[in-house]
């Protein structure tokens, strides 16, 4: 889901009750937070005049129980994927995983991940059918031709979008929408389909090889688009509401008369993009703006790369990927789908030595500031110890995920020397 308020005007806050509730309780850390009233007041203060409360989007604390799956195809393609609901007040995150199609296209895959707004019954609905409808076509067979599948997915979008209307007029949804981000991989080719701003990206080689173009209404041809239908952008969204030009639902945008689907302010249309397979195929990912709202296609290309080096299990390196959006102050659902190829990285001593030998630094690191923050006569809290060790410079920190990326070991580091001080055993 998308919102406004994320970035410099959240942060502080969301770091502070962060640190506090970590304070109050390690074994749930980051499971307790943000306070109704702002920093500093409390219930009953200032209740001169009484609002109307408005429903906040937001949870008091994230849930950051997580759904994890992980599975492989016989060609040699292993996947995870990793999921959480995070702040966001209802988890509206659903994805396709589906390593073998079945039949003649055995040795094709489909996964999609589904990013529900204003509610997850559409992102429900289409995770359940959007597959079946592009099969349906007809478009897709063993001989592989790029053109007849590419329309054969588009159908399949445009398929999905007019039965969903019929079954939201029929059950009375009177909002609601989602994105989607999928990838059918089949023997030679990756079919990437994008209808949003959830995105895709391949790496080969190390770099970032392809990745999907996200739908904004600010978008040149998306705004051209939208005006004609007879909308507005402004504050970068349509008619000032939503900040997504194409999506499956959202059906009181696309009530342009004489117009097609695929004209209206909100298109159903993805856009298409075929990749030819390379034995250089590393990995590929499919996640929700959760994640790229917060890491750059860069970024999160460096650290999975870095993470397959130290990590035998894709379902971790998917949960430290929601766990370092959230560090750097993601609010919104989060989920990743992580593909690897068989020309993935590999296990490495070398990567796992180097990993052992950042955590025992770091672990130095943290013994040195409490120690000094308990000569100088300071007690020394989390935010402390975080804000000190934050400006040291860390050698040989995983590429793309900083400090953030260790947060849990420093925590871990921390109250251990917490423990050690103990006023019973106060060196």
């Amino acid at each position: 889901m998308r919102t406004s308020r994320k970035g410099n005007v959240e942060m502080p806050a969301f770091m502070r009750h962060l640190v506090k509730e970590t304070e109050k309780r390690v074994s749930s850390f980051f499971k307790g937070g943000r306070g109704g009233a702002a920093e500093g007041e409390h219930p009953g203060e200032g209740e001169g005049e009484r609002e109307e409360v408005i429903p906040s989007p937001y949870l008091d604390r994230p849930v950051m129980d997580k759904l994890t799956e992980e599975g492989c195809a016989r060609w040699g393609l292993t996947y995870a994927l990793g999921s959480m609901q995070g702040w966001r007040a209802s988890m509206e995150d659903f994805h396709n995983c589906v390593p073998q199609l079945g039949g003649e296209l055995a040795d094709w895959s489909f996964f999609a991940v589904f990013d529900g707004h204003a509610g997850s019954t559409v992102a429900q609905y289409c995770s359940q059918h959007l597959l079946g409808q592009i099969l349906a076509t007809g478009g897709i067979g063993p001989e592989d031709d790029p053109e007849r599948v590419k329309g054969a997915i588009i159908d399949g979008f445009l398929h999905t979008d007019k039965h969903l209307h019929s079954v939201a007029r029929r059950e009375g949804w009177e909002r609601g929408g989602t994105t989607v981000v999928a990838a059918l991989i089949s023997p030679y080719y990756i079919y990437f389909a994008n209808c949003g701003d959830s995105r895709a990206m391949l790496c080969r080689s190390g770099q970032v090889c392809f990745s999907t173009e996200d739908h904004k209404p600010y978008c040149p041809l998306e705004k051209e688009r939208i005006e004609s239908a007879g909308g507005t952008v402004s504050i970068q969204r349509i008619n000032g509401s939503l900040a997504v030009s194409r999506a499956l639902g959202d059906f009181s945008y696309k009530g342009a008369e004489n117009r097609m689907p695929t004209e209206q302010m909100v298109s159903p249309e993805p856009e298409v993009c075929v990749v030819e397979r390379s034995p250089a195929d590393e990995f590929l990912v499919l996640a929700c703006d959760g994640v790229w709202d917060i890491i750059s296609n860069e970024e999160l290309c460096a650290f999975i790369h870095n993470r397959l080096s130290v990590c035998t299990d894709l379902r971790d390196v998917c949960t430290q990927v929601i766990d370092l959006c959230l560090y750097k102050g993601s609010l919104d659902n989060i989920s990743i789908i992580l593909l690897c190829f068989p020309g993935a990285p590999q296990l490495s001593a070398e990567a796992l030595h180097q990993e052992a030998e950042l955590e025992d630094l770091l672990e130095s690191k943290v013994a040195e500031i409490y120690s000094e923050l308990c000569a100088r006569g300071e007690e020394p809290d989390l935010l402390s110890v975080l804000t000190l060790l934050a400006s040291t410079v860390i050698p040989g920190l995983p590429p793309g995920g900083g400090i953030q990326s260790k947060r849990n070991c420093i925590i871990s580091a921390y109250y251990q020397q917490r423990e050690h001080y103990k006023p019973n055993g106060m060196m």
